[in-house]
């Protein structure tokens, strides 16, 4: 998938997820928030002007969301995001609503609708996790420039081929085809068994 698509599953195959804001005391708050819309790069969502969401919003210009579908854990799909956000105001405010009616059910007069403004995440990193596949499957994603940063463990040229992390894998998703061995970062749960079972140290995080 690329990242227009995991943008894409969020607005219409999730649309509702649970946003992370910091508030002046440095304190995580989270609000229910609907991906309204998207593009290749980016996506959109409105709040009102007299909430403190917005007054985050614009201090911090910053926010993280995860959203999942699934009926329940082993049949669920989440993608979190961790990006910078602009306010771009009314005017995208009718288009949004002409494709999210169900907001006229909230909003339901012009004037009530004037309390709104949109915000569009612009850059950021985002992460596929997909439960319900074996073995798991994990992706990372960035758009709007921002810079990938690869995490997980990874096994040294200290490895020496014992096969005590193969045994403590939960998703099998390390390949004793070669010494070092290899971890395959798609399945990993990053769980850290890996690195808790080697005796010379050859496994690390980044």
């Amino acid at each position: 998938m690329e990242t227009k698509d995991y943008l894409n599953y969020i607005v219409h195959e999730i649309h509702r997820t649970i946003v992370a804001t910091v508030d002046d005391e440095g304190l995580p708050v989270t609000a229910a928030i609907d991906m309204m819309d998207c593009d290749d790069v980016s996506l959109y969502f409105l709040t009102a002007k007299g909430k403190g969401f917005y007054d985050r919003l614009k201090k911090r210009g910053f926010l993280a969301f995860t959203a999942m579908k699934g009926e329940d854990t082993m049949s669920s799909i989440a993608v979190s995001i961790r990006g910078k956000v602009r306010e771009l105001g009314y005017d995208r405010i009718p288009e949004l609503f002409e494709k999210n009616p169900y907001m006229h059910q909230i909003y339901p007069t012009e004037e009530s609708m004037k309390a709104l403004t949109v915000f569009q995440i612009f850059e950021g990193n985002g992460e596929w996790f997909d439960l319900s596949k074996k073995p798991i499957e994990r992706a990372s994603f960035t758009f709007g420039g921002s810079e990938k940063k690869t995490e997980g463990y990874y096994i040294t040229d200290s490895c020496i081929g014992c096969g005590n992390c193969v045994s403590v894998c939960p998703q099998n998703c390390i390949r004793k085809d070669q010494v070092p061995f290899r971890i395959e970062l798609d399945h990993c749960l990053h769980c850290g068994n890996c690195m808790n079972a080697c005796p010379v140290g050859a496994v690390v995080r980044r």
